[in-house]
């Protein structure tokens, strides 16, 4: 086969980023204000704090005012309550985010069910997901959100394909599940207990792989020509670099079957920040065009 198309994230996150660059402008003179954007930030995990500083970066690029939080480990359930609610009745604030994971001591679940439905921009609580289930309009996961508009960005068709998503977590698999599905594919959802995962995988037209394993998905799983979407983002021993970061397909192998291949990094993980950007603008104008 001739080389695949990269499916390059970082392109297509930066023409986004510039579209809403232009949007926010525009309506921040209109409102008065710019669009407000919370992360709550508890403890010193490090891939936390360059995620967020990531995205703190990306709002101050777009125009998008940050109100972070930074907590620290030993800070309590009900400190993190108070705040949620602060930021909830926040005029300013269109978008409140959690930054996982948390410190043991702290509950997750409980925390984000407080987070306004209509600020929840990560899509996490259960009425958004009930919105993406019933197919109305709603704040969308990220991840999933991110990987749907770089499909529809380089044009490949969704309905009618068949669709294989490896990965059935609340955070990627199950929601690109639903919006694939809302988008006319055939889904199946793969994972970990799925008997004969090769095969399973091997009849898909559009392989979403979210399921946290190194270089799973290999060539002799993919059908030739097939769309391969790596949400993967691991880490592993390299003896020059310390580490190297690795997907959950192994690109040089599937790079030789597949029609389109996302790289790891620069594919999927630079339109997961664009989307939750996309998400506080979205949210920002739903609020800001009830008050006329």
């Amino acid at each position: 086969m001739s080389a695949p198309h990269i499916l390059d994230g970082k392109a297509t996150a930066q023409q986004f980023q510039a579209q809403l660059t232009q949007r926010v402008n525009i309506l921040s003179n209109q409102w008065g204000r710019p669009p407000g954007l919370a992360v709550l930030l508890v403890g010193d995990h490090p891939a936390s704090q360059v995620y967020v500083r990531n995205k703190e970066q990306a709002c101050e690029r777009v125009g998008i005012a940050s109100f972070g939080r930074h907590f620290p480990t030993t800070a309590t359930q009900s400190e993190l309550l108070e705040a949620i609610k602060e930021l909830n009745e926040d005029n300013r604030v269109d978008g409140v985010l959690l930054q996982l994971p948390l410190p043991s001591h702290l509950d997750a679940i409980t925390l984000l069910h407080h987070i306004d439905p209509n600020k929840d921009v990560d899509g996490l609580h259960p009425l958004n997901l009930g919105r993406l289930v019933r197919g109305e309009p709603g704040l969308r996961s990220c991840t999933p959100a991110g990987v749907m508009y770089l499909l529809n960005h380089y044009q490949i068709p969704i309905a009618k394909s068949q669709a294989v998503v490896v990965g059935r977590s609340i955070l990627v698999g199950k929601p690109m599940a639903l919006m694939l599905l809302n988008a006319n594919a055939t889904v199946t959802l793969a994972h970990s207990h799925t008997p004969d995962l090769a095969a399973v995988v091997r009849s898909a037209d559009i392989v979403v792989a979210a399921v946290g394993v190194p270089r799973l998905i290999n060539a002799s799983m993919v059908k030739p020509g097939a769309v391969v979407v790596d949400v993967g983002m691991n880490r592993i021993p390299d003896p020059n670099r310390g580490y190297q970061l690795v997907g959950d397909v192994d690109f040089p192998q599937v790079e030789e079957v597949a029609s389109f291949i996302t790289p790891v990094p620069g594919g999927v993980g630079p339109m997961t920040v664009t989307l939750l950007l996309s998400n506080t603008v979205w949210s920002y104008e739903q609020r800001m065009g009830e008050r006329g």
